[in-house]
């Protein structure tokens, strides 16, 4: 069998103990990284080596001048990523996260209520909410585990009769790690005239992205992401798109930098990036992404998606083996990240998650995942009850608990997981208190 790499020496504070409530120290092992990621390495070094040169983007002296022009090349650096260039028609614009990102494109691309955007119910409220504010929102629903048919979006676009302008869609859920098809999405999009936005929150640190595609007109349009989800948590995300398409759109934000000239009564716009990141530019969160994109890069993908298979794998075999588990989705699906939602029968979910923290140490999400419509779908549960639950405040919310798997993560963490697991339900209901 294969020796995976030690991939925790590349990662900063995951090895700093914390103490659980028996006053015991352990170093703790996070599950959470869908939701956020720790920092490489080489991410804060970059960080400290550009700190040393920081100044403001776009003039103001030596170091100025440095920052300006690593600022502006990193945008190609990103694009490169993807497998992209300028040539090809798009750009990068920096922006806090992926929820402003997508925010940003809802308010730009659709310059009507009554512009037509089909999205789906897998949608974290990121890739949802902003949606149908600014714009006329259909959806595609999930069957009973939770997956998307292309059928449908196909179905969806044909009664559309060409006037849906935008397909939003997540490239994998940060409820089941299902990954989708986005490339066959694209070239559905194209043939009914829509353009498609590519949510990549919580693809883009597991699996290659090329937003070309084949060639065959399933090209992203596209695309947004994190870098907080991608081991460069300092406050920066990105927006990849078609330059063309900017070029004629109003920005969505503005202020200093976004402009040529302004009049008393006239204003000129700078070209697309510029107009479109008001105010003073994140560099060193630019930086960070640009960093973490190397690392990524110079370990492969192949080898990472590879080992999180395998952390994976036992992870789902293991709750397999404990009856009181109800995992959620299509546990043999293997185009799936290392996101694994699940329930323990007569353990309250936010009770385990505190438990799992106070005895072990051990970070897991609880609750919906800021994806309430998907939750509620893959729990069974309708609308009205959901209502009678927000209603009675005696009710306990309903929700599930999430293990998300990353690079650093290890099968002895996972079996200390499963291990924490058992000895919880051993132990936990006696008068609902937990026997330390």
């Amino acid at each position: 069998m294969k020796k995976d790499r030690d991939y925790r020496i590349l990662f900063n504070g995951i090895e700093v103990p914390i103490q659980l409530i028996s006053g015991k120290y352990v170093i703790p092992i996070n599950f959470d990284n869908a939701a956020t990621t720790p920092p490489l390495k080489k991410v804060d070094t970059f960080i400290y080596d550009n700190l040393l040169l920081y100044s403001s983007i776009g003039r103001g002296g030596q170091k100025s001048a440095y920052c300006t022009e690593a600022y502006e090349l990193s945008r190609q650096e990103i694009l490169n990523f993807f497998n992209l260039t300028e040539q090809d028609g798009y750009t990068t614009i920096y922006v806090k996260n992926t929820t402003e990102g997508l925010n940003f494109l809802a308010n730009i691309l659709c310059g009507h209520k009554m512009d037509k955007v089909l999205a789906t119910r897998m949608e974290h409220h990121a890739n949802d909410l902003p949606w149908r504010m600014a714009a006329h929102t259909l959806y595609i629903d999930v069957d009973y585990e939770g997956k998307l048919n292309l059928q449908h979006i196909k179905e969806k676009l044909e009664r559309g009769q060409g006037t849906i302008k935008y397909v939003t869609v997540t490239a994998a859920s940060n409820v089941t790690g299902y990954i989708n098809p986005i490339h066959d999405i694209a070239r559905l999009a194209h043939q009914y005239g829509a353009m498609i936005i590519v949510d990549a929150a919580q693809l883009v640190a597991h699996r290659r992205i090329d937003m070309k595609g084949t060639g065959k007109d399933d090209a992203i349009d596209f695309l947004v992401f994190s870098g907080h989800k991608m081991y460069a948590p300092f406050g920066s995300g990105v927006v990849i798109g078609l330059k063309e398409i900017f070029d004629k759109k109003s920005p969505y934000l503005v202020g200093g930098g976004t402009v040529t000239a302004v009049f008393d009564d006239d204003v000129y716009w700078k070209n697309t990036p510029q107009k479109n990141e008001a105010g003073t530019p994140n560099f060193l969160g630019a930086m960070s992404i640009v960093a973490a994109m190397i690392v990524l890069s110079e370990i492969g993908f192949d080898e990472i998606s590879s080992h999180e298979e395998r952390l994976k794998q036992r992870l789902l075999s293991g709750l397999a083996r404990i009856p009181q588990i109800i995992c959620y989705g299509d546990s043999k699906d293997s185009n799936r990240l290392g996101v694994v939602s699940f329930n323990i029968r007569d353990i309250h979910y936010e009770r385990m998650a505190q438990l799992l923290a106070d005895i072990r140490g051990v970070a897991v999400r609880s609750g919906c995942f800021c994806a309430q419509p998907y939750v509620a779908r893959l729990l069974g549960i309708s609308n009205e009850e959901r209502y009678r639950y927000m209603l009675n405040k005696d009710l306990k919310l309903p929700g599930m608990l999430r293990a998300s798997l990353g690079l650093y993560n290890t099968e002895e963490e996972v079996d200390e997981f499963l291990n924490t697991i058992e000895h919880i339900i051993k132990y936990a209901k006696v008068k609902d208190k937990y026997i330390y």
